[in-house]
């Protein structure tokens, strides 16, 4: 069986609270989850930004304290509070991003980053800043990673506990963004097929696509859902369920399990349940990978390389936490491989400096 029972304990009652929320509902009030930046506070990451280009920081060295955000660091706080306790996610607009160009976005967007958590790597290469855009890269690769592909997405939640998304440039069509609920889909899962939904609390095995050091297994084990007291923290991903098959020692899934697999997908996708999103030019999208699964259409880009789609992506340890899931397995922070040749002298933690951008 691909999925262990994890605990005694009943499934009880629906998840509750401010995390279970319906996209068709919220679609008509961006207000509730959209902050609009001012332009004071554009003055104030202005600010931060030539100080940090003053002072020669790298990313790597820039903390929140480098980057100083004296009218927008509490309303930060208050998304924070929103993405740990509320729906989930929050929508930034207005990020100048064309004016400030891609390296000095960059800062921004890891300055900003910084204000709700610590960076971890996105890659066994320790990797911390992260580039979605299309690499011609195909699918079938077991490297190759969704956010290299121009492919649709189906609903999954990232390795970390917040997922930043800063939009450079949008593609010419599609690659529309669409987020759900897990709370709201594990709700749906108990109520329409009760017995599947049990085994959401089982172990399932997910393919890490090559992003593992020597001498550790190529795949992670985790329940897709943890309880958290009224809500849940959710770990899915299909594609890696399914791909994980490709090794030996992996348990085999059975059919029921696949049947739930169908129903999440299914439910997630609900019109009335998912929220769609058309990022543009500027748009910061913040993300609980725990209380909330993501999704990306297909997409057309353009045929001049200055203008094909491209996003910033930061994956996010919460500050509060080491980095795991709250006792699901740390598939979320990768560690990063050692790749020095064996007679290279490890560096000092400052090391030296990589050009960003």
């Amino acid at each position: 069986m691909a999925g262990t029972a994890d605990t005694e304990e009943a499934l009880g009652a629906p998840c509750a609270g401010r995390s279970v929320w319906r996209g068709g509902e919220l679609a008509d009030r961006p207000e509730r989850w959209t902050l609009r930046l001012s332009p004071p506070q554009l003055a104030e990451i202005d600010a931060a930004a030539r100080e940090a280009r003053r002072r020669d920081l790298t990313l790597l060295r820039l903390t929140a304290a480098d980057f100083p955000l004296p009218t927008l660091a509490p309303e930060l706080d208050r998304v924070a509070e929103e993405l740990e306790y509320g729906r989930g996610f929050t929508l930034v607009r207005g990020v100048p991003v064309e004016r400030l160009g891609e390296p000095a976005a960059s800062t921004v967007f890891w300055g900003l980053g910084r204000h709700l958590g610590r960076p971890v790597p996105q890659t066994a290469y320790g990797d911390m800043l992260g580039h979605v855009r299309d690499t011609g890269r195909g699918p079938a690769d077991p490297a190759t990673r969704g956010h290299q592909t121009r492919d649709a997405l189906p609903f999954h939640t990232d390795r970390a506990d917040l997922l930043a998304l800063l939009c450079l440039r949008p593609p010419r069509s599609g690659g529309r963004v669409s987020l759900v609920s897990a709370a709201a889909v594990h709700n749906a899962v108990l109520a329409l097929r009760p017995d599947l939904a049990e085994r959401l609390y089982r172990t399932y095995h997910f393919d890490r696509r090559e992003e593992h050091a020597p001498g550790e297994p190529p795949w992670t084990a985790a329940p897709l859902v943890v309880r958290r007291g009224e809500a849940v923290s959710m770990m899915y991903d299909r594609r890696c369920l399914e791909s994980a098959q490709r090794f030996p020692r992996v348990p085999r899934l059975r059919p029921a399990d696949t049947e739930l697999f169908d129903l999440v997908d299914e439910v997630a996708a609900a019109p009335g349940l998912r929220l769609d999103i058309d990022l543009r030019a500027g748009d910061l999208l913040l993300l609980n990978t725990h209380a909330v699964l993501y999704a990306r259409g297909a997409f057309e880009d353009h045929e001049r390389p200055g203008l094909r789609s491209h996003q910033l992506r930061l994956w996010l340890a919460r500050p509060d936490t080491d980095g795991t899931r709250e006792g699901v397995t740390p598939h979320d922070v990768i560690r990063p491989r050692d790749t020095r040749p064996r007679d290279t002298p490890a560096r000092s933690a400052a090391g030296p400096r990589r050009r960003r951008g």
